[in-house]
């Protein structure tokens, strides 16, 4: 897969709200009120991205998780990153609490 522009990148993290451009990938902080509440959006984000075949960092310091998004392989920021984080906000949305 293609890696993307900086352009490209740009215009399509218009679509997601919160995610940034940072260190040849894109980023998102999600807070939860409680620990396991952000365990337990871990949980359902690797299973999507083991669906997917492609893997996110994921960071978590107590009530916060932090998901990064490259393409290692393509070197960089490409579609399946975009497709991943738009999953990842999708489960966000319909979590419980």
């Amino acid at each position: 897969m293609a890696k993307l522009s900086a352009d490209e990148i740009a215009q399509k993290l218009k679509a997601l709200p919160g995610w940034e451009y940072k260190d040849n990938a894109i980023v998102k902080l999600f807070r939860f009120k409680e620990f396991l509440h952000g365990i337990e959006f871990v949980q359902k984000v690797a299973e999507i991205a083991e669906a997917a075949d492609h893997h996110p960092d994921i960071l978590i310091n107590y009530t916060r998780v932090t998901f990064t998004c490259s393409t290692h392989d393509a070197g960089g920021v490409t579609d399946k990153d975009f497709k991943l984080a738009d999953n990842i906000e999708i489960a966000f949305k319909d979590r419980d609490g």
